[in-house]
């Protein structure tokens, strides 16, 4: 468990002194763009795990991603040991097919405070609903970022976050009515409520999301990673690579289908990620949105 070592991974060489919000920004973006959002152990016969050791062993020392139980327990505890005020909470994510919420808690979130001033700091999400600036914990306030525009509304204790995307621009057309497509302008992502939660909160979670077949990650091979202006994602055999605001207002979204031998060299060159056993992509249709 070393610090350097992680900034190492990551590759920030800013500040450590002050525990401000423009450095937790800087720390933010260089662990999104660096670290995937990744479910890949799972279809490949590995067992995720949430003791904070392995999860530093796989994306610090094996140069790996996870998922949000994975990218922001280290995050959050990179944060704490650098002295800022952090605690975790957990998300319940709307499901746009069901256009409903989940029922079980599966997303565990940052909370950071500076200076009386809360923050959520999410680098667990992934694709078009991926943060890239801490989000000031403040209910009605459009918060404007590369991505698109995000929005707490805080309702009876819960709070919800959505997200307003640009127009896009699909060269391919044969992906135009793609379901890795999000169709809504405006999307409901999560809600959540204050109440401090802990690792061990998400346990049953974990398990849960890695075996059973209703689970989205069981049925979908996910790869993301944050750009310096988009984002890239592979999701069974389709390479998508987005780039925010190519022209006013609008993102440019670019498929590509791999084939078999293609995934794990792709894995290396756009995610830098080699897997230490073989791959066997999926993606059942209908389950996911970018």
């Amino acid at each position: 468990m070393n610090l350097e070592e992680y900034f190492v991974r990551t590759g920030y060489k800013g500040s450590l002194e002050k525990q401000d919000l423009e450095t937790l920004t800087d720390i933010f973006q260089h662990h999104i763009r660096a670290v995937p959002f990744e479910n890949l152990s799972i279809h490949c016969g590995e067992k995720i795990t949430l003791e904070l050791e392995h999860v530093y062993n796989k994306i610090v020392q094996r140069k790996r991603g996870g998922w949000c139980m994975e990218n922001n327990q280290l995050l959050g505890w990179v944060l704490k040991c650098l002295g800022y005020d952090t605690s975790f909470l957990g998300a319940y994510v709307f499901n746009p097919h069901q256009n409903a919420y989940a029922t079980i808690m599966t997303h565990l979130l940052v909370k950071v405070v500076i200076d009386g001033k809360a923050y959520i700091v999410d680098g667990g999400f992934g694709v078009s609903y991926q943060m890239w600036q801490p989000m000031e914990l403040v209910s009605g306030k459009d918060q404007p970022q590369a991505p698109g525009i995000f929005r707490f509304t805080e309702k009876n204790a819960i709070w919800y976050l959505e997200k307003m995307r640009r127009k896009q621009y699909i060269p391919n057309q044969n992906f135009s009515n793609s379901d890795l497509l999000e169709k809504e302008e405006c999307r409901k992502v999560y809600m959540f409520s204050l109440e401090p939660r802990t690792v061990e909160d998400f346990c049953f979670q974990c398990t849960y999301l890695q075996t059973s077949p209703d689970s989205l990650f069981t049925k979908k091979s996910i790869c993301t990673l944050q750009t310096t202006d988009g984002f890239r994602a592979l999701i069974g055999w389709t390479l998508t690579e987005t780039t925010y605001n190519y022209k006013e207002n609008m993102d440019l979204v670019e498929f590509v289908t791999l084939e078999d031998e293609e995934v794990e060299k792709t894995l290396k060159e756009k995610f830098n990620i080699t897997l230490d056993r073989k791959l066997v992509p999926i993606n059942v249709k209908g389950f996911y949105t970018i």
